[in-house]
């Protein structure tokens, strides 16, 4: 793949227009209020469909979801109740989980990466998915990446489990083969055949994204059934559409980094979406150094540039997770460069010598009740 005109350069150099670095816990320190986060919007709130607020929950893709949902109001006249909604989102995740879960044996993505060399014909929801996680992996020079599976399972984050404790780093020539069938630029599609080129070895991992594509989908299927107000939780990425019956948005807090002080920070989810990407999630400790499960495809190693968590918001819960799992990825000079370059709802928290040091882009600055960082 070429990368597109218009995407913007990554650099280093600091823009004048983003707010200043502040440092958690000193110039905060003290502060007893909230920090309200209200996301730009396009339209007016219409009235929800009814007075009632469902909440349903579950276990999928490893983790939790939970949704909260304002039912149509002629539910209850079709004899559609709370099990139909629970049974509908169960089975959107199934479908999901039956595309791109590498820990299925018989998933889509499975037999992929599993397949001897040749070209394979993808089905239309994985072929859509794959164009879109390539896009992005174009858009951040590789920041993130859908064919780092062979690395994912080499630092003991994917299907084969952790790694054995008497052996917990993989070597310098286990992570020269992994990167040699990794890499989105490797990645070949035959377009006419809506098909991909598995070179031998090559795994495909969607994990960058897979979350917030399920949000997406879960959010679209709820509307499809009438439930046009809800909010949707799938392991931590969020997504909120309409608003409760008292008219009040859906509120959510942001998780903040174990420890920190920062204030306490709440969010007006309407028509928005939001994912977290954070250095202690899925992560192991050897010898008092931290190995997160965000891997950096130019290295083939986890990063560690400082970052210890990125929050981003967009229409798109999709595009949220892996912008998160992208600027994790760029670090703390280049993420928020880019960031702003490309008018992303971004907020970066850095561990420094002297603390935790936040930063924020413009666009996320701007939803916030203060007026500057």
């Amino acid at each position: 793949m070429e990368r597109r005109a218009g995407s913007p350069a990554l650099t280093s150099k600091r823009s004048s227009s983003a707010p200043p670095p502040l440092q958690i816990g000193a110039a905060v320190e003290g502060r007893q209020d909230s920090r309200v986060l209200i996301p730009p919007t396009t339209r007016a709130p219409e009235r929800p469909p009814s007075d009632l607020i469902w909440s349903l929950a579950g276990e999928s893709m490893g983790t939790t979801w939970s949704v909260r949902l304002v039912p149509p109001p002629q539910t209850s006249d079709l004899g559609v109740g709370q099990d139909a909604f629970q049974a509908a989102i169960e089975e959107e995740l199934a479908r999901i989980i039956a595309l791109f879960s590498p820990w299925t044996p018989s998933s889509e993505i499975s037999r992929f990466n599993t397949a001897p060399a040749g070209t394979w014909k993808l089905s239309d929801d994985f072929w859509s998915l794959l164009n879109a996680a390539l896009d992005m992996a174009d858009d951040v020079n590789g920041a993130v990446d859908p064919t780092l599976g062979a690395l994912v399972d080499l630092w003991g984050f994917g299907p084969p489990g952790p790694r054995d404790p008497l052996n917990p780093l993989p070597s310098a020539e286990e992570i020269e083969a992994a990167l040699a069938v990794s890499g989105w630029q490797k990645l070949r599609l035959n377009r006419d055949a809506q098909a991909a080129v598995q070179a031998g070895g090559m795994k495909l991992d969607f994990s960058g994204i897979a979350k917030g594509h399920a949000v997406d989908r879960v959010s679209a299927r709820l509307t499809e059934m009438g439930a046009t107000s809800h909010l949707v939780e799938i392991g931590g990425e969020l997504l909120g559409r309409g608003v409760k019956p008292d008219a009040q948005p859906w509120w959510v807090e942001i998780e903040a980094v174990p420890g920190s002080p920062a204030p306490h920070t709440v969010a007006a989810l309407f028509d928005v979406a939001v994912a977290t990407s954070g250095d202690w999630r899925r992560a192991f400790v050897h010898e008092e150094r931290l190995y997160p499960h965000t891997l950096d495809g130019s290295t083939g190693r986890p990063v560690d540039n400082g970052l210890a968590q990125v929050t981003v918001f967009d229409a798109s819960a999709m595009r949220a997770d892996a912008w998160a799992t992208a600027l994790m990825v760029l670090g703390p000079f280049d993420a928020p460069e880019f960031a702003e370059a490309m008018q992303i709802a971004a907020h970066f928290v850095e561990r420094t010598p002297r603390g935790l040091v936040e930063r924020m882009t413009p666009a996320f600055a701007a939803m916030t009740d203060e007026e500057e960082a």
